[in-house]
């Protein structure tokens, strides 16, 4: 059983827009587990066995007890039945309270696409007729108490903002395991759009826009699928 269950749509999104909250809820004791749902084969740098081990490495750095990738098709899943029993498996598997998923719109067509397609799939896991099976056995149904969305390449407005000063310097290290993907000194491979320094200068700067916005050095942000309960309004930063 999970705390946390973060879905990226390739190995990196849960690490570029959500490794700092991670890793906070670890150093408190919180258990948690990443599932990509594409090897990333597509990815212009790199190949899927170097991605494979970079999100390996990642994973150590940020202490993430479990990582598994669904293989769906990068660039070609849908939001279908295949894709749709695959996620409710992972969700039935793990059993988490909180399910972390991409943005609901993003530069990159399939984070939206997944976005959606976890929410989905968090629901139906909990429906006692939709049949799902691990290791041959039928799964119990399971349905997570929230799914929060990342917030990703193109700036949408939090509903929260998680506090990350205390993890946001282990976050970069986890970004940069991905070594084929983002900036190295002397790296002489194809240019992308994340692959400049001044990319990882943008993921600094939207890290303390976030944390300005509640008053702390770094933060995240997350949208929300409904409103949060609190019990105490003095405990809000």
């Amino acid at each position: 059983m999970i705390d946390i269950l973060a879905f990226g749509a390739h190995p990196d999104d849960v690490e570029l827009a959500a490794a700092g909250t991670l890793i906070h809820h670890i150093k408190n004791g919180a258990k948690v587990a990443i599932v990509d749902l594409t090897a990333g084969e597509l990815g212009t740098r790199g190949t899927v066995e170097t991605r494979a081990a970079e999100a390996e490495e990642s994973r150590k750095i940020m202490g993430v007890q479990y990582r598994h990738n669904l293989q769906l098709r990068d660039g070609f899943f849908e939001n279908d039945e295949n894709a749709l029993i695959k996620v409710a498996e992972a969700i039935r598997h793990f059993r988490p309270k909180v399910v972390l998923a991409n943005a609901i719109a993003d530069r990159h067509p399939d984070h939206g696409r997944a976005a959606m397609l976890v929410s989905r799939a968090c629901f139906l896991a909990g429906l006692p007729k939709v049949k799902t099976h691990y290791n041959g056995e039928i799964q119990d149904i399971w349905r997570p108490k929230a799914v929060y969305h990342y917030i990703q390449d193109r700036y949408i407005k939090p509903d929260l903002v998680v506090d990350i000063s205390d993890s946001f310097q282990e976050k970069m290290k986890a970004i940069r395991a991905f070594a084929t993907q983002f900036f190295r000194e002397g790296d002489d491979g194809p240019q992308t759009p994340i692959s400049s320094e001044e990319f990882l200068f943008f993921i600094e700067a939207r890290a303390r826009e976030f944390g300005r916005s509640i008053g702390v050095e770094f933060g995240e942000g997350f949208t929300t699928e409904r409103p949060m309960g609190i019990n105490n309004l003095l405990g809000i930063q």
